[in-house]
C-alpha cells in the first residue's frame, strides 16, 4: 500500500495532517541495519521540544525488527492541547514507523497517559499499525512478557491525577533546561547528555519511587502467571529480576534515548543510542592544546 497519512485523532484539536510522501530528513540507505527479532521503545513525546527526534531517527534509519512495540507516550497529547507544536522532524518518524509497517514489519501500539486520546481505537488498525490496550509476547526462547505502557501501576496517576499535571508542567521546565545543555556540548563537540536523568538518580525520593513503581509492576505481573513484563512510563531504562519476574523498561527518547531489543536467540538488551552514535562517530580530534583544555573545563 502507498504511504498513508497517520489516522486524524478528534482528541488531537488542530492536528490537521501528518506525514506526507517524503521525509523532511531523508531515509538513510545502508547496506546493513541492525535486524533484531523485537524492538520496543516508549516515551517519545512527540509535539513536545523535548523530544529527542534526531537520534530517534538515527535509531529508525539504523535498525529493524519483524516486530516493533510502541510503548505509550508515542504523542504528547497533554503538551498538544496546551499549545501545539509539530515541527517536520515528528512527521518524519511517524513516517518511518509507517514505512516500517509498508515493508513487513508488525507494529503495535499501546497508548500511555499522555497518549490516552488514542485508546478508544483499540483493536483497530491504522496503516499497518496496530491499536492494543496491551499486549503479550512471546520471545524466541519461550518466554510470555506483558507489554503495556505503566501508568496503570502509577499511585500518583490513579489517586492524585491534578498532582500528575503539576509534575508534568515542572518536567518540561526540566527539558527546556536540558535542551539547552545539550545544544551547548554539542556546539563543543561532546557527546548527548541529559542533565534532568543525572539529577533524577541524584535524588532519593525519585530512586524510591522507581523501585517501589518496578517492584509493583514485576508483582502484577506474576498475578498474571507470565515470565516478565515490558513497559515504559517512568523514562528509566532498567532490566531486573523480582523472585523469578523479569522486568524490562525501555526507557524514553527525552532524556536516555533507550531501546529495549530482543535478538534471534531470545536474548534481550538495552540500547543507549547517544553511546551508539558516539562509537559510530567519534569525537573529532583537538588540534590544539588550548581547545583540549576547553573541552576538558567544560
Amino acid at each position: 500500500m502507498a504511504d498513508a497519512p497517520f489516522p486524524v485523532l478528534p482528541a488531537l484539536g488542530n492536528v490537521t495532517s501528518f506525514p506526507g510522501p517524503k521525509p523532511k530528513i531523508p531515509e538513510r540507505v545502508l547496506e546493513e541495519r541492525r535486524r533484531y527479532r523485537t524492538i520496543w521503545i516508549s516515551d517519545v513525546h512527540l509535539g513536545t521540544k523535548g523530544c529527542n527526534a534526531e537520534l530517534l531517527i538515527d535509531f529508525l534509519d539504523h535498525t529493524d525488527s519483524e516486530t516493533m512495540y510502541l510503548v505509550g507516550d508515542i504523542i504528547d497529547g497533554w503538551r498538544l492541547k496546551k499549545k501545539f507544536y509539530w515541527p517536520p522532524e515528528h512527521n518524519d518518524i511517524v513516517w518511518r514507523i509507517l514505512k516500517r509497517a509498508k515493508r513487513g514489519t508488525r507494529i503495535v501500539y499501546i497508548p500511555g497517559n499522555h497518549d490516552e486520546m488514542i485508546r478508544p481505537f483499540a483493536g483497530m488498525n491504522f496503516g499497518g499499525v496496530e491499536i492494543e490496550r496491551a499486549a503479550f509476547h512471546t520471545t524466541a526462547d519461550g518466554r510470555r512478557l506483558m507489554v503495556l505502557h505503566g501508568d496503570e501501576f502509577d499511585t500518583i496517576m490513579l489517586a492524585h491525577r491534578w498532582l500528575a499535571f503539576v509534575g508534568d508542567a515542572l518536567y518540561h521546565l526540566m527539558m527546556k533546561l536540558n535542551n539547552w545543555v545539550a545544544r551547548a556540548r554539542k556546539s563543543l563537540g561532546l557527546p548527548y547528555w541529559s542533565i534532568s536523568k543525572a539529577a533524577k538518580h541524584k535524588v532519593k525520593n525519585a530512586v524510591e519511587f522507581i523501585s517501589k513503581y518496578e517492584e509493583v509492576v514485576a508483582r502484577a505481573a506474576a498475578e498474571r502467571g507470565v515470565d516478565g513484563v515490558v513497559c515504559g512510563h517512568i523514562h528509566t531504562a532498567d532490566m531486573r529480576n523480582f523472585d523469578g519476574i523479569e522486568y524490562y523498561n525501555d526507557g524514553d527518547w527525552v532524556e536516555g534515548c533507550n531501546a529495549l531489543v530482543e535478538h534471534f536467540d531470545g536474548r534481550m538488551e538495552l540500547l543507549h543510542w547517544p553511546d551508539e552514535v558516539a562509537r559510530r562517530e567519534p569525537l573529532p580530534e583537538i588540534e590544539d592544546e588550548a581547545a583540549s583544555d576547553e573541552l576538558a573545563a567544560a
